[in-house]
């Protein structure tokens, strides 16, 4: 196995990887209570959920640096914008992690009524910076990583075309949350995911059973190698 076939391996895994916090939507289903914080029920739902998303954040993070040394010869600049958003992505999931798993702190504290105004601000807060983390910045990454793989037709190009298409589909969702159209977690919301999630799985899946276009990277170093060398001085 050649080092761009692990490459696609690792980055495919990765990627497959980032779907484990699926589960969240439910685990997280009590703490939009608005006593939540009073309540008796067991906090290992929200604490697995919290586990599983740093999975993914550290999965977003695996697939920007596994693809750069690939994608850095068709668009150095495309590459890293992509490795950028991805960590910021990563970085505004451990911020929203770290703002449930302190609700769990408060509510095993016992922290009482006088808290419930904190906890609600804190799940409040949450949602935000899921909107951005997770619904935003994904849209920036189909955008960023999808013409790099659309122009350098290193997967089928109908893999960054839903990449590309469900990016505009995302940012119109996001701004109709944010404007109070529709809920985050609302039909709407779900099918305008859609096309990203389908994309990303099925990129996934892709590099870890094909890998990349071997013609297309073989066109890259040709390219490179093309290039007329300088006269050597007498």
């Amino acid at each position: 196995m050649d080092s761009t076939r692990r490459t696609a391996l690792v980055a495919g895994g990765f990627y497959v990887l980032t779907f484990v916090s699926i589960p969240t939507v439910a685990l997280y289903g009590p703490v939009h209570d608005a006593d939540y914080i009073l309540g008796t029920t067991s906090e290992t739902p929200v604490v697995i959920g919290g586990v599983l998303e740093v999975i993914v954040a550290l999965a977003c993070i695996g697939t920007a640096v596994a693809l750069y040394p690939v994608l850095k010869r068709h668009g150095e600049t495309r590459a890293l914008g992509f490795v950028s958003a991805r960590i910021l992505e990563a970085a505004g999931i451990f911020v929203g992690v770290a703002s449930l798993l302190t609700l769990v702190t408060l509510r095993r504290a016992d922290a009482g009524a006088d808290a419930l105004v904190t906890g609600q601000t804190l799940v409040a807060f949450y949602d935000s910076i899921f909107l951005l983390s997770q619904g935003f910045l994904p849209a920036v990454n189909a955008l960023l990583l999808g013409s790099l793989l659309y122009q350098a037709r290193l997967v089928p190009r109908l893999l960054p075309v839903l990449g590309l298409v469900g990016a505009p589909l995302l940012v119109v969702s996001d701004l109709g949350t944010l404007f109070g159209l529709w809920d985050r977690l609302s039909p709407v919301a779900a099918v305008a995911a859609l096309p990203i999630a389908v994309w990303e799985f099925s990129l996934g899946v892709y590099l870890i059973v094909r890998g990349f276009r071997p013609t297309a990277l073989t066109a890259g170093v040709v390219t490179i190698s093309a290039r007329p060398a300088q006269d050597a001085p007498v």
